[in-house]
């Protein structure tokens, strides 16, 4: 399960990773029937329990590492945004602000290793999904074979360590030709935005075609959960800011509470969740906004990995 002390000494660690490393190193998501029962999917193995995970490369002047999310604690005021303020699209991300950047322990970073040899938080997962011999330790075979698909797939950095942008990625690659495979989403005639906190994935479905997605995501973390069940879109703002961080939240589409689907200026592949809300990159969240109407439902199900 993902280690979650980062989210204690985060500043601290990052600061020191960014010292450490070259700086020249660049960076390259009315109540209806349950959905039907499938199993879950493998439980992320446990890494070493002395891991302390950190972006793998420093980060660049204008792309700052973002530990937590500008999201909502409380249900927003609602009121109806004018014309004017519609017009105004939220500004865009830096560029590399979503680059797939691998968490990694500390002494790999700071050593720049080029084949780590130590267990990653997803190694059983990640052994399965590449074929290789599921038994949860790092082998210098799994460090190739792991190190071949992040480097074919622009992971940074692509030393093998079995972190949660490379199962990530993997859950996105797996997911594209069928998201709902598993039947965990409910098939209706109507619109449902589908958020899946077992894969960290959300996508919108019209019966059975997938008119949205499936795009990565970050959920929320431990104490502060994306709640499941069925929920409506209840209020649309597209240059939405955050009562608790004075934030921006672009593209928010609430649909419970303060839980809402946004894009956030950083990476969504953090080693911990949001705050509640359903996070997504720029243009996703861009591209759901004209996919999503009010009133049109959500269903959350699964568990976010680590929370």
């Amino acid at each position: 399960m993902i280690r979650r002390r980062i989210a204690h000494r985060g500043v601290a660690v990052l600061l020191i990773a960014a010292t450490a490393l070259s700086v020249g190193a660049g960076l390259p998501a009315a109540a209806a029937p349950a959905a039907p029962a499938a199993p879950a999917p493998p439980v992320p193995a446990p890494g070493p329990a002395d891991a302390e995970l950190v972006p793998g490369v420093p980060p660049g002047p204008s792309r700052p590492w973002q530990l937590g999310t500008p999201d909502q604690v409380l249900a927003p005021k609602v009121y109806a945004p004018s014309a004017t303020e519609d017009a105004v699209e939220p500004r865009d991300a830096a560029p590399g602000t979503y680059d797939l950047v691998e968490y990694v322990p500390l002494g790999d970073a700071v050593k720049k290793v080029t084949c780590s040899k130590r267990t990653g938080p997803y190694q059983r997962a990640v052994e399965r999904w590449l074929k290789l011999r599921a038994d949860g330790r790092q082998s210098g075979a799994d460090c190739r074979a792991i190190r071949a698909f992040q480097a074919a797939h622009g992971i940074k950095p692509a030393i093998g360590f079995a972190g949660p942008v490379t199962w990530a990625t993997m859950q996105l690659i797996g997911a594209r030709e069928n998201p709902n495979a598993a039947g965990r989403c409910p098939v209706r005639t109507y619109r449902v935005a589908c958020v899946d906190l077992d894969r960290e994935l959300t996508w919108v479905q019209k019966g059975r075609k997938v008119v949205f997605g499936p795009v990565p995501m970050r959920s929320g973390r431990a104490g502060h959960r994306t709640r499941a069940g069925w929920h409506t879109i209840y209020w649309r703002h597209k240059n939405h800011w955050s009562t608790l961080y004075n934030s921006p939240m672009p593209y928010a589409q609430f649909f419970d509470g303060g839980q809402a689907f946004h894009a956030v200026y950083g990476t969504i592949y953090t080693t911990v969740g949001s705050w509640g809300c359903v996070n997504l990159r720029l243009a996703d969240a861009r591209k759901l906004w004209g996919v999503l109407k009010k009133g049109d439902r959500v269903y959350v199900w699964g568990h976010r990995p680590g929370a």
